[in-house]
């Protein structure tokens, strides 16, 4: 795949920072290029608040700025339609390309996928539904599924039975519109007790469901608690992986500040040609103006290939 030309921005200097939410498009314009990731990186609502104010709008005009070309944001589903609207208009206009948002409500202390029952299948399959909406309004692609926790009532056969029929059915309601639910596996750590923990495992359950409206979300930070081995096994699901999540290990920041080499591992995303969207879903390791510009710092420093 051919390498995007790698440009380094000359306009944002300490005093254009300081200028918080004022910092403008048309002020980027005016003093230089904007800087050119070679991966879609996006970030989330709240990263970058002490430059861009808490208006949602403005947020996604300082991402833009910055040379980010996606945005994701879980909540998407719940805010407000007037506020879908607006958002979905800006990041036209910016050239943002929306990430996933939460399709459905999670269930994380009791078993609701994986147990069968009927009720919480067609709970499921109703908010897959509306998602579709939401989705069309913000020129979505894809939806985080979390299948939710185990049943210790039932073997893991049973359960994974369960949940491939569950998905099987959401996948019938998204294939029509070009969508794909993306199965994220949460490491035991953060989320003890959930059903769906390790690349392999989601691999076999989008084996099973055998539709592109169901694909993998590999989250690095969640995978590198739980398994391990980062690239051998991106390599091995790599055919159903559709989206990618980020974080550094410990303390689940940005890039650098853990014990991921994030370098290498752009850099084999990069050369498997992968177009989607690698999601910024971390924490700031400062909590201020200077932690966002480290931010900004960090993925320029590992996105070097």
């Amino acid at each position: 795949m051919k390498r995007r030309s790698f440009i380094q921005k000359t306009a944002l200097t300490s005093g254009a920072i300081s200028l918080g939410g004022a910092f403008s498009h048309a002020h980027n314009k005016t003093n230089g290029m904007k800087h050119q990731f070679n991966l879609k990186y996006a970030p989330h609502l709240g990263m970058f608040k002490h430059h861009a104010g808490k208006d949602p709008i403005a947020q996604l005009n300082f991402m833009a700025d910055q040379g980010f070309t996606a945005f994701e944001d879980n909540g998407m589903r719940t805010r407000e339609v007037a506020l879908q609207e607006k958002m979905a208009k800006t990041m036209q206009d910016r050239g943002l390309e929306m990430g996933v948002f939460v399709a459905h409500e999670i269930y994380w202390k009791e078993p609701n996928l994986a147990s069968g029952d009927s009720n919480k299948r067609a709970e499921f399959l109703d908010d897959i539904q509306k998602s579709v909406a939401v989705a069309k309004r913000v020129n979505a692609r894809w939806m985080t599924v979390v299948p939710g926790h185990v049943d210790l009532r039932l073997s893991m056969g049973y359960q994974t039975a369960n949940v491939v029929e569950s998905l099987k059915q959401a996948a019938a309601l998204l294939e029509p519109h070009n969508l794909t639910m993306v199965l994220e596996p949460l490491n035991f750590r953060d989320h003890p007790g959930l059903f769906l923990t390790k690349s392999p495992q989601a691999y076999e359950i989008c084996k099973a469901v055998d539709s592109p409206a169901c694909k993998i979300l590999f989250d690095i930070y969640h995978q590198q608690i739980q398994e391990g081995n980062l690239i051998p096994n991106m390599e091995a699901s790599w055919d159903e992986i559709a989206y990618v999540q980020i974080g550094d290990n410990p303390g689940r920041k940005e890039p650098t500040t853990g014990e991921i080499n994030y370098t290498n591992v752009f850099k084999f995303i990069h050369e498997k040609g992968f177009q989607g969207i690698l999601g910024m879903e971390h924490g700031n390791s400062r909590p201020d103006k200077g932690g966002e510009q480290a931010v900004i710092d960090a993925y320029k420093k590992v996105d070097t290939f």
